[in-house]
């Protein structure tokens, strides 16, 4: 039976629908961003195109080789300093390996938590989504509005009520005390 319910509880949780509705919303929000981009690019064109034009190939090719050879002796220098600080001592290279292992464990966790705060966080998104295209949000707007402001109006029947009461309270005065009698302790035998 923990199967069947594991399987109707997965089945029946909205959130992967309401996460790929947030996506799509959020899709939807950065295309509509697009055509800003489109313009702005064809604003620059012509300049850049100018100038790839005014380019002299010759220079570029000096810039590539000697960006080259600088990459290359950067590489080299790096190479040859982990080499030269490789320990050959194995307990010490074990030891750095379990320890980076941990550490990949506890930044993969934490990469994960990361991960879900944010699938929930889109999934959320999507929720607000769905419910704005449904027109869920305006009517639980009204719902809290009904909620917190009271009835300006009486009922139908709350008047008679109230008129009552009114009525009862002017014909009955204030029950008052009588006065309390006063009793000699000589008059008592």
């Amino acid at each position: 039976m923990a199967i069947t319910d594991d399987l109707r509880k997965t089945l029946t949780d909205p959130t992967p629908l309401y996460f790929a509705a947030g996506t799509a919303d959020l899709a939807v929000q950065q295309a509509k961003k697009v055509p800003a981009l489109i313009e702005q690019l064809r604003a620059e064109a012509p300049a850049r195109i100018d100038a790839v034009r005014n380019t002299d190939p010759k220079a570029v090719q000096e810039k590539v080789t000697t960006q080259a050879k600088e990459a290359q002796a950067t590489v080299q220098a790096k190479v040859t300093e982990v080499l030269g600080t490789l320990d050959t001592d194995f307990k010490k290279l074990t030891e750095q390996a379990q320890d980076l292992a941990l550490r990949s464990v506890g930044v993969a966790a934490e990469y994960a938590v990361k991960a879900r705060e944010a699938y929930e966080k889109v999934a959320e998104h999507g929720e607000q989504s769905v419910k704005a295209w449904r027109g869920e949000a305006a009517e639980e707007i009204n719902e809290i509005a009904v909620a917190v402001e009271p009835d300006p109006e009486p009922r139908k029947d709350e008047p008679k009520a109230a008129e009552a009461k009114a009525a009862a309270a002017k014909k009955t005065p204030a029950a008052r005390k009588a006065p309390a009698k006063k009793t000699s302790p000589a008059g008592e035998k």
